[in-house]
C-alpha cells in the first residue's frame, strides 16, 4: 500500500474510533443511572444486527482464553453469505479469495494449513484439491463448501486449550450447528435470492440461491427435529493477467535466460543494465486468461435429539455438502528463447523491468493451413478444471447431567471429505494451439497490467482461423479422499463453592485415513506442431476481445483479440487425429477414456490418543475477582504411510558415465512408519480489576502437522545415476508437528450490553520448520558395475590410472555374456548402488512473531447506529532478502500482514443495514527460490433489509462493490506475476421467518 494510501486509512481509523469513543463515554456514564427499561420492570429485546453482536460479545467476555465469535443474527441468516467473508472481520483473520468468494483463512500470519476447523467440537476432514495440476496434499479447509445459512455461529479459539482437539498453531475454528431442542418450538426461514455476478464476461449472469430452515419440537419438548438446505448456483469469471519468471539472477551471472554480458555485442540493447551485485529476474513466459466459472454448491442438515429428562440429552446429526466447480480457461500468451532481446531496466540493487523485447527468425516454410511452416509461435491455449468436493459426517452425542455436579459427554462421529473429477477427461487438462510466425514480442511492465504486444511476419494472419495448428496437451487426474472416525469423552465436574471451581477430564481418539493420488497424460513433443491447421475445422474457434475484459487496467498497446474454442470438441478431435491420450508420449489413460492412470498414489493413516485433564479455580485477588485455569493435554500419534512407486528390477550401463534404472512397468506400495507424542499445557488467567473490566493473560503450546506429500511413505529413485551413484526421494512419516509456545495478553472492557473495546498482544516461538536432508542409501536390491568384479578386472590389467571410458570398453570387450550391443547389463557380484536420498526433516530453525489486536464494537445509544472497528499488526523475525540471488537458501514467515476492518450498521425497526470496509497489507505469500508478494487489498461490502410485517423481509447485497482487483508480484514490482481486475457482485431476495 503507497504511504499516502496508509495515511488515509490511520486518519480515517482515528476519526471513527474518536468519535466512537465519545460514545463510548457517553455509554458509561449512562451505567450509573437505570435504564428506562429497567424501571418499568419491562424486558428489552434486541434482534437482528444487535442481538448478533451482543451474543458475540457475551461469547468473548465469558470465554476462557482468548476467543473471538460470529453468531447468526436469526434463524438461517448469518452476516455474510460466505463464512469466510465474514471471519475476516475478527481481529487477526485474514482470507484468500478464489473466484471471488473468500475461501481460506489466515489467522494472526498463520496461512490456512496451520489453521484447524471443527464441526460441532469434533475434528472435520478436509477435501482441497487445488488447481489439479499435481497430487493433493493440503490440510487446509475451503470454507468455500460451506453455506453461511446452516450455521449457528463460529468461535476462533486464538489461545489454546487442552480440551480441544489439536492442530492450529494460528488458531482452532469451530463452526457451530442449530439444535432444535436448544430453542423450542416451531421455527424456521425460507430465503430465496437472485445474485447478479458483474464479473460474467457472457451469458446471463443471474443465478438462483434458495436456503431454508424448520426446526420444532414436540412430545412436551422432548424431542426436536432440524432439517436445514441450501442450493447455490453461481456464474462468474475471472479474467487475469499472468507472467512466468525466470531465477533471480546476480548482474555478474552468466546462465541461459540471463542479460548479455557487458562488451558482447546483445549488450548494447539493454538500458541501465543492472550492475554485478543487482538482483534481477527475466520473464520467460506470459498470458492474458479468461476464467469463466460455473459453480453449484449443495448443503443440507437433519438434526434429531431425545431428551426425557433434564438429565440426559441425546442427539443424532447428519451434515451433506457438495460443491461442484468448473472454470473454463482460454488465453493467449508467448514463451521467451533469451536470444535477440532488448530491455531497460530500473536501478538496484533489486532491479526491475520496464520493457523486455525478443526478435525471432522468419519461418522456414511457407505459411499455410496444411504445412507445418515452424517459426516461433502465437499461442492460443484452453483449460479445463472440473471437480466436485462433497463432505458427509454422522454423528451422535449422549450428555448425561448426573447429581453432585458431575456431566459426561460421549461423542463420536463418522465423516468424509473426498474430490474428485466429475467429467471424461480428468480433474485439470490443457489443450494447446498456435498461429506460427512471430517477429517479435514484448512485455511492458511500466503499468499495472503488463502490456503483451507482438508483430507477424509479413502474410501471417494471426486471426486467420485457417492458421491456427494443435500443439502439446495435458490431460491431469487427481483425487483426494480423507476419512476421519472420533470418539471423544468429556467429563466435568462443577464444584459447588471455594476455591475450586470445576475439573475437566477426558480423553479423545481420532483415527484419520487419507488417499491422495494423481496422474498424467502428457504430449510435449508436439510444441512445434501435431498436425497442420487443416485437421481442425475453422468453426470450433470463435473470436473474443480483450481490452474490455481488463476495465481500469487496459492500456494502449495490448493485445486486442485472440481465439478462443469448444474444448470438449477440440479434445475429440485431437484424440481421433493424433491418439493424444490413447498413444501419449508420457503416461497412459484408462481404456476408452482421456482418465490418466495414477503413478503418484499416497496413502496415510493417523491414529491419535489425547487424554486430557484440567483445573479451573475461582479467588479473589486483592479483592477483585480472579479465575485461574490449568490444564494439560498429552497426544501420541502413529502415522503408517504408505506410496505407489514404480518398481525397478534392474541396472544398465549405457554410456561413459551415465547409468539407467531399468523398470518393470508395474508399481507397487512401498511404506514408511512413524510417531511422535507431545505434552501440551495451558494455562489462563483472568481478573476484574473494575466493574466490566476483564484482563486476560494466558500461555499454551500448540501443533499444526505437516502437510501430506511430505509424510508419504513412497521412495523414488532417479532414472539416471552415475559412476558416484544416484539420486532419489521419499517422504518421512517421522516428521514431528510444527510447535507453537504461545503468549497472549488482552484487556477488555464491555461498557454495554452488546459494546466493547479491547487491546490484545500476543506472542508466538514456532519451532519444528521443516528443511530437507540427504542420505545414503541403496534402494531396491539395485547394483552396478563400479567396484564390481568386472570393473575391478579392467582396473587391474589397465591399472589405477585407466578413465572411465577404457574400463567400460575392457568389460564390453572381455565380458560379452553380460552386455548387450554397446550396453553393460548388471552381473552375479556387483556391489549395490549407493543414492541420496532427499527427505523431508524437522530442521533447527525456529521464527518468532508477535502482533497487536485492538478492537472497539459500540452502538449509539438507542439510535440504531453502530460501528465496529478493529486493526491487527503483525510482526515476524524471519523475513525475506528481496537483494539475495535466487542460488542463496532463504527461510522466511509467509501470510504476516496488517489487517483492519471498519463496519458501520444501523438496526431499528424494520431497517437493518451495513457497510463493511476490510483492508489487508501486502504480505509475502509464497517463498522459495523466489518470493511471491500479495499486494494490499481492500473490498467494501453492503447489505440492507427492510420488514414488511413481522417475518417477511426483502434483502439486497453488494460484495466488492467498487470493483477491487488484486496484483502480485516476485522481487521487484515490476516482476507482476499476477494482475485480476475486480468486480461486483449483487444480489437481492426476500426472507420469511416464523
Amino acid at each position: 500500500m503507497q504511504a499516502s494510501q496508509k495515511r488515509w486509512l490511520a486518519n480515517f481509523l482515528v476519526g471513527t474510533s474518536a468519535f466512537a469513543l465519545m460514545g463510548v463515554a457517553q455509554a458509561a456514564a449512562a451505567q450509573e443511572a437505570p435504564a428506562e427499561g429497567d424501571v418499568n420492570g419491562d424486558e428489552i429485546v434486541v434482534t437482528g444486527i444487535r442481538a448478533s453482536l451482543a451474543a458475540s460479545a457475551d461469547i468473548k467476555r465469558e470465554a476462557q482464553g482468548v476467543v473471538d465469535a460470529i453468531s447468526a443474527e436469526d434463524i438461517g441468516k448469518f452476516p455474510d453469505t460466505n463464512l469466510a467473508e465474514s471471519l475476516q472481520r475478527i481481529t487477526g483473520v485474514s482470507i484468500d479469495r478464489s473466484n471471488g468468494e473468500g475461501s481460506l483463512v489466515t489467522v494472526r500470519g498463520f496461512g490456512p494449513e496451520f489453521n484447524l476447523v471443527t464441526l460441532n467440537g469434533r475434528q472435520m476432514p478436509t477435501a482441497l484439491i487445488g488447481g489439479g495440476d499435481n497430487a493433493p496434499s493440503s490440510r487446509s479447509f475451503d470454507f468455500d463448501n460451506i453455506a453461511s445459512e446452516g450455521i449457528a455461529g463460529v468461535e476462533v479459539y486464538k489461545s489454546g486449550r487442552v480440551t480441544m482437539e489439536s492442530g492450529g498453531i494460528g488458531s482452532i475454528i469451530n463452526l457451530r450447528t442449530p439444535r432444535p431442542l436448544d430453542k423450542p418450538g416451531l421455527r424456521g426461514s425460507l430465503a430465496v435470492k437472485g445474485v447478479y455476478d458483474s464479473s460474467r464476461n457472457e451469458g446471463n449472469p443471474i443465478t438462483p440461491e434458495v436456503s431454508g430452515i424448520i426446526s420444532t419440537t414436540f412430545a412436551n419438548d422432548t424431542i426436536g427435529i432440524l432439517i436445514t438446505g441450501s442450493y447455490q448456483k453461481r456464474k462468474s469469471s475471472e479474467n487475469n493477467a499472468n507472467v512466468g519468471w525466470r531465477d533471480g539472477y546476480l548482474g555478474s551471472e552468466n546462465n541461459w535466460g540471463s542479460l548479455a554480458q557487458p562488451g558482447t555485442p546483445r549488450a548494447a540493447n539493454i538500458t541501465n543494465r543492472p550492475d554485478p551485485t543487482d538482483v534481477y529476474q527475466v520473464p520467460q513466459n506470459t498470458s492474458y486468461d479468461l476464467n469463466d466459472v460455473n459453480r453449484e454448491r449443495i448443503n443440507g442438515q437433519a438434526v434429531l435429539q431425545f431428551r426425557p429428562s433434564d438429565a440426559f440429552t441425546a442427539t443424532i446429526d447428519y451434515t451433506y455438502a457438495r460443491n461442484t466447480v468448473e472454470t473454463r480457461n482460454s488465453n493467449v500468451g508467448v514463451w521467451f528463447n533469451h536470444e535477440d532481446t532488448t530491455s531497460a531496466w530500473t536501478d538496484g540493487p533489486v532491479a526491475g523491468p520496464l520493457f523486455y523485447t525478443e526478435r525471432f527468425a522468419a519461418p522456414t516454410g511457407v505459411p499455410g493451413p496444411n504445412a507445418l511452416y515452424g517459426g516461433k509461435d502465437l499461442s492460443y491455449s484452453g483449460a479445463l478444471t472440473e471437480n466436485r468436493a462433497e463432505n458427509k459426517s454422522l454423528g451422535v452425542n449422549l450428555e448425561w447431567n448426573g447429581p453432585g455436579g458431575v456431566t459426561f459427554e460421549l461423542d463420536g462421529h463418522h465423516s468424509t471429505a473426498e474430490v474428485n473429477p466429475v467429467n471424461r477427461f480428468g480433474s485439470s487438462m490443457s489443450l494447446g494451439n498456435a498461429v506460427f510466425g512471430v517477429q517479435n514480442q514484448t512485455i511492458n511492465f511500466e503499468n499495472d497490467l503488463p502490456v503483451i504486444s507482438y508483430g507477424m511476419y509479413p502474410g501471417i494472419d494471426p486471426l486467420n482461423p485457417a492458421l491456427i495448428t494443435p500443439t502439446g496437451n495435458a490431460f491431469r487426474n487427481a483425487i483426494f479422499r480423507n476419512r476421519i472416525n472420533q470418539v471423544q469423552l468429556r467429563g466435568q465436574y462443577d464444584h459447588d463453592g471455594g476455591f475450586l471451581d470445576s475439573i475437566d477430564f477426558g480423553v479423545s481418539y481420532v483415527d484419520s485415513k487419507v488417499r491422495s493420488a494423481f496422474g498424467t497424460i502428457q504430449n510435449d513433443d508436439t510444441w512445434g506442431g501435431a498436425g497442420p491447421a487443416s485437421s481442425i475445422p475453422d468453426d470450433i474457434f470463435s473470436l473474443v476481445t480483450l481490452p474490455d475484459k481488463f476495465p481500469g487496467l487496459a492500456q494502449p498497446g495490448m493485445i486486442g483479440s485472440f481465439y478462443r474454442f469448444d474444448f470438449e470438441r477440440m479434445a475429440d478431435l485431437v484424440e481421433q487425429n493424433f491418439q493424444t491420450c490413447s498413444n501419449p508420449a508420457t503416461g497412459s489413460a484408462m481404456p476408452g477414456t482421456c482418465l490418466a492412470n495414477f503413478n503418484t498414489d499416497r496413502r496415510i493413516s493417523e491414529k491419535t490418543l489425547a487424554p486430557y485433564l484440567q483445573v479451573a479455580t475461582v479467588f479473589d485477588l486483592f479483592d477483585n475477582s480472579a479465575h485461574l485455569v490449568a490444564g494439560i493435554r498429552y497426544e501420541t500419534t502413529d502415522i503408517s504411510s504408505a506410496a505407489l512407486v514404480p518398481v525397478p528390477v534392474t541396472t544398465t550401463w549405457v554410456g561413459d558415465n551415465e547409468f539407467n534404472v531399468v523398470f518393470s512397468g508395474d508399481s507397487d506400495f512401498t511404506r514408511f512408519k512413524g510417531s511422535y507424542d507431545n505434552w501440551l499445557p495451558a494455562i489462563d488467567f483472568d481478573i476484574s480489576p473494575l466493574q466490566d473490566v476483564k484482563l486476560r493473560a494466558s500461555y499454551s503450546h500448540t501443533i499444526a502437522r505437516p502437510s501430506y506429500d511430505l509424510m508419504q511413505g513412497g521412495r523414488t529413485i532417479d532414472t539416471l545415476f552415475r559412476v558416484g551413484g544416484g539420486g532419489g526421494a521419499q517422504g518421512n512419516p517421522g516428521l514431528i508437528p510444527y510447535k507453537s509456545k504461545n503468549i497472549d495478553l488482552s484487556a477488555e472492557w464491555y461498557y454495554a450490553r452488546d459494546s466493547y473495546i479491547s487491546a490484545g498482544y500476543f506472542h508466538k516461538d514456532v519451532s519444528n520448520f521443516i528443511s530437507s536432508t540427504r542420505i545414503d542409501s541403496s534402494a531396491f536390491g539395485l547394483t552396478t558395475p563400479v567396484e564390481g568384479p568386472r570393473w575391478n578386472a579392467a582396473v587391474a590389467a589397465l591399472g589405477p590410472n585407466a578413465t572411465v571410458a577404457q574400463i567400460r570398453q575392457y568389460i564390453i570387450t572381455n565380458f560379452p555374456g553380460t552386455v548387450t550391443g554397446n550396453i553393460i547389463n548388471a552381473a552375479p557380484g556387483d556391489p549395490l548402488v549407493n543414492f541420496e536420498i532427499t527427505t523431508p526433516v524437522n530442521s533447527d530453525q525456529t521464527a518468532s512473531l508477535n502482533g497487536w489486536e485492538f478492537a472497539l464494537q459500540h452502538s449509539f445509544w438507542d439510535t440504531g447506529f453502530g460501528v465496529i472497528l478493529n486493526y491487527t499488526i503483525v510482526n515476524g523475525d524471519a523475513t525475506y532478502d528481496n537483494s539475495q540471488p535466487s542460488s542463496v537458501a532463504q527461510f522466511a514467515l509467509v501470510g504476516l500482514s496488517d489487517t483492519a476492518n471498519a463496519v458501520a450498521f444501523y438496526d431499528k425497526g424494520p431497517i437493518q443495514a451495513r457497510v463493511a470496509w476490510n483492508w489487508r497489507d501486502k504480505f509475502l505469500s509464497g517463498t522459495g527460490p523466489n518470493p511471491t508478494y500479495t499486494e494490499a487489498y481492500w473490498q467494501i461490502d453492503a447489505s440492507a433489509s427492510y420488514e414488511f410485517v413481522p417475518g417477511l423481509t426483502a434483502f439486497v447485497e453488494a460484495i466488492n462493490l467498487t470493483g477491487e482487483g488484486q496484483r502480485k508480484h516476485l522481487r521487484h514490482e515490476n516482476n507482476v506475476t499476477f494482475v485480476s481486475p475486480g468486480f461486483a457482485r449483487y444480489a437481492a431476495g426476500v426472507r420469511f421467518s416464523f
